[in-house]
């Protein structure tokens, strides 16, 4: 899809887990590597910045500069006077929240490549009201000035493109066309347009593709475990909720005053229901809406401060524990509530029965070997269940992460959580500040939902955390903790989040709820009466649901039919599997199959002395065995896991040629070779050889060459020419004065054949040197198949290229000018002599 546009605007919004940012990065890669693109910078979150450097760095190749609060002042040090970062270094990683500040954002704009990844771009745009907070406009602002220019390639990431506002989702979609902002998306010529633009799959989509699958896990099993209140914490949640109930009724004061008061409850019950530690800060804290002038930014602050809203001011999102005190801290409410939190701090946690029913669930999980994240809403919560948990986890790694860390500082504490040696599983206690975009997967299979999220999206985003490629366990767990007599939990989890599994389960897709109708599923109006029925009976929170509710039902519904079908509408059918699987062949081919790049490094650790042994999916190296030069290259634990395919456990190598210690094992073998001075058990590979076989009936000589072909590429920024590097093996029968030259499938067949006796060395060398002495007999061959191999690149760009845009459309992407011609003398790098055994 990329390549079909001359200037690239994509927006890539795949399900949550499938690799998106793999896309992207390939997306990216592809440009730079054709010329179309000088540069790229990567948007994100700072959180992600490192794990965005690792995958372009791991999986291209390209090695990225992060630019953010933390090294800023490093790179601006070594600039000429008048430089930018941007025009120091081509490949950049940038916070998103610290370019978008005026200054920095001005510099950006002067200097940014014409490459751009934006990712969790939904939280780059606001709709037309500006409702979306400073930060949120800000953000949007830079994405608009970085689209206006028409020859920026622009690529938006998020599994979360529509959570539910309109008008920030087509804003979004203006930055990939400014007409699509506008347009009728019912209309199926509006909605062809859009198509060019979106890709959208879900997992069922890539499981299987070209007859090939992608690892994903099989199932995901839920489970919903309820706990009661009783005792102490039961009569403090009935005093809170009087106390709430009196709030609410209070009719005097003006109506930014109500709304206040309001908010201000409901961050009370919400806490309260969270943790005595989270209950005792907001008790003592004053309420964040109470900062604001109108009803309006009273609802504003109050819902980014309560509710769990996918689209906030932030990339982040806020854990803090919110204020319940409405007014100013000397009035009788504070005093009350004062009290209120004198009683939550006097809770033992063995009169917490949601924590003694965490205690029970982790522990169960850690006997089955498997690993939890457990998510809090909230900074006390997260450090009171993490306290409780290594008190009652002995010899178990337990790490708590949240909001109050700066992002690199929550990253070097997950890696030290993940680098700890634990037989018996970890536990990682977080706020939802991991819940968005980070990789949990390499180390943990379950996710706790310690709190409910107040929005089905988040539900679904922390679970995403560990359901996502590069899982290695084939069941992940879910486990969602509810209050059965508290009453707030019964109203999120029958009226959200139970709804949003069926829809999932249902149609394969996670549908975001109506966001307005959500908020006002849980933020009704001052005239919502919490209550209680008397303290035998149910806890309830009588909001004057029902009519909220059921309309909430038919938007939802209604979503979840509309989402259906702009999917079968969007799908991309316009490349034909057939057309990508040849070019795919062509290149492994070329390049190996899998199993070939599984011999190689059986092969060459075996014969530098290694202990290998064989496993189900692959092989375990005990690393001592190997040169010391070798293991310093691999860097490598001991033992090392070698696996066939992603996905991969943690410090396993995986036997692709993009694996870096696939790379430095084939560096190894390489200089080995080349360098004769080396002792032979540091040699595996030799350039010239004899093999007596008896897979073979007459003297075969094979020659392994390199092939360079320079392709010309032409592109926007005018011809590039590169140098294409392929290395083939030719053989032939007989003498090199008169070979039979033997066709690549007897080529292949010859490569296999293995020897069977000893061939006397003096009788080797005088044989190499014969053939090396007749190579100039040889020269019309080798010339003539570098001349075969160029016209073979220069047909496969120009099938890309047509298969890409069409044949009719192929000009414009600049099929003038492309060419490529071999670069000769070709240069051989070994000679093999494969000898009948028995023959004279």
């Amino acid at each position: 899809m990329a390549l079909r546009q001359e200037t690239v605007r994509l927006l890539i919004a795949d399900d949550v887990g499938i690799g998106k940012t793999i896309e992207a990065g390939l997306v990216g890669a592809e440009l730079l590597a054709q010329g179309t693109a000088k540069g790229l910078t990567v948007l994100c979150p700072p959180s992600l910045a490192e794990q965005w450097q690792g995958e372009l760095r791991e999986k291209f190749g390209l090695h990225a500069e992060l630019v953010l609060g933390s090294t800023v002042t490093r790179l601006q040090r070594g600039l000429a006077y008048g430089e930018s970062i941007f025009e120091r270094h081509p490949v950049t990683i940038v916070s998103t929240d610290f370019i978008k500040a005026d200054r920095r954002r001005d510099d950006f704009l002067r200097a940014a490549p014409d490459l751009v990844i934006v990712d969790e771009a939904h939280t780059c745009v606001v709709d037309d009201t500006g409702a979306g907070g400073r930060g949120r406009t800000q953000r949007y602002r830079l994405l608009q000035q970085l689209a206006a220019d028409p020859n920026r390639h622009l690529v938006l990431v998020t599994a979360t493109p529509h959570s539910g506002n309109e008008g920030a989702f087509r804003n979004m979609l203006g930055l990939l066309d400014p007409d699509l902002a506008a347009i009728d998306l019912s209309a199926d010529n509006a909605r062809q347009r859009l198509a060019r633009h979106l890709v959208q799959r879900r997992r069922g989509d890539v499981r299987k593709y070209l007859n090939e699958g992608t690892k994903f896990p099989s199932d995901r099993q839920t489970r919903e475990v309820p706990y009661t209140l009783s005792g102490p914490y039961r009569a403090l949640f009935d005093d809170a909720v009087a106390y709430a109930r009196g709030q609410v009724q209070d009719r005097s004061g003006s109506a930014l005053q109500q709304r206040v008061r309001w908010w201000s409850a409901l961050s009370l019950l919400r806490s309260l229901a969270s943790s005595p530690a989270a209950a005792a800060a907001t008790l003592r804290a004053r309420s964040a809406s109470a900062a604001a002038d109108t009803p309006d930014g009273a609802d504003l602050i109050g819902r980014a401060a309560v509710l769990d809203q996918v689209e906030d001011d932030t990339t982040d999102a806020d854990d803090a524990a919110p204020g319940a005190i409405p007014a100013q801290a000397a009035s009788p409410e504070a005093a009350l509530l004062a009290d209120l939190a004198d009683r939550a701090d006097a809770l033992a946690p063995g009169e917490d029965a949601k924590l003694t029913a965490l205690v029970t669930q982790v522990k169960g999980l850690l006997r089955e070997g498997i690993s939890p994240i457990v998510f809090c809403r909230f900074i006390p919560t997260a450090h009171y269940v993490a306290e409780h948990l290594r008190t009652q986890l002995a010899r178990i790694p337990t790490e708590v992460v949240t909001g109050a860390l700066a992002p690199e500082d929550r990253a070097a504490r997950v890696r030290g959580l993940l680098d700890q040696d634990s037989t018996g599983g970890r536990v990682l206690v977080a706020t939802d500040c991991l819940s968005e975009g980070v990789n949990l997967q390499d180390g943990f299979q379950a996710v706790v939902h310690y709190d409910l999220a107040w929005n089905p999206t988040r539900h679904e985003q922390r679970e995403g955390r560990v359901d996502r490629f590069g899982q290695a366990a084939d069941i992940v767990h879910a486990v969602t903790m509810y209050g059965d007599n508290n009453g707030i939990d019964g109203i999120v989890l029958d009226g959200l989040l139970r709804k949003h599994a069926q829809i999932r389960k249902d149609l394969g897709i996670s549908v975001p709820v109506p966001s307005d109708t959500n908020d006002r599923v849980l933020a009704a109006p001052p005239g919502g009466r919490p209550s209680t029925r008397g303290r035998g009976e149910q806890l309830t929170l009588d909001l004057d649901l029902p009519p909220e509710a059921a309309d909430l039902d038919q938007q939802w519904t209604s979503a979840a039919e509309k989402e259906t079908a702009s999917r079968s509408r969007y799908a991309q059918t316009s490349i034909h599997p057939s057309d990508v699987a040849r070019e795919v062949e062509a290149a492994r081919s070329r390049l190996g199959q899998p199993h070939d790049i599984e011999r190689f490094v059986h092969t060459a650790l075996t014969d530098v002395g290694g202990s290998v042994d064989t496993t189900a999916d692959g092989l375990l190296l005990h690393t001592h065995s190997v040169p010391v030069g070798l293991r310093d290259v691999l860097q490598a634990p001991d033992p090392l896991a070698w696996v066939r395919d992603l996905p991969a456990p943690r410090g396993a190598a995986v036997m692709v040629r993009t694996d870096e210690r696939v790379g430095a094992l084939a560096r190894f073998v390489l200089d080995g070779a080349l360098d004769p001075r080396l002792e032979d058990h540091l040699r595996p590979a030799r350039r010239a050889g004899v093999v007596t076989t008896t897979d073979v009936t007459s003297r075969d000589r094979p020659a392994a060459g390199a092939l360079p072909r320079p392709p010309t590429l032409p592109g926007r920024h005018g011809t590039r020419t590169e140098v294409a590097e392929e290395a083939r093996t030719l053989a032939f029968r007989g003498v090199p004065t008169n070979p039979t030259w033997l066709t690549a499938d007897e080529v292949t067949a010859l490569m296999s054949a293995r020897p069977t006796a000893n061939t006397p060395p003096d009788r080797a060398r005088a044989m190499i040197a014969g053939v090396l002495g007749a190579l100039p007999h040889l020269d019309a061959e080798l010339e003539a198949e570098a001349h075969r191999t160029a016209d073979q690149l220069h047909e496969a760009h120009t099938r890309v290229r047509q298969t890409a845009r069409g044949r009719e459309s192929a000009g414009a992407l600049t099929l003038r000018g492309l060419s490529v011609a071999p670069q000769l003398p070709v240069d051989l790098l070994g000679v093999f002599v494969y000898l009948p055994a028995g023959a004279a």
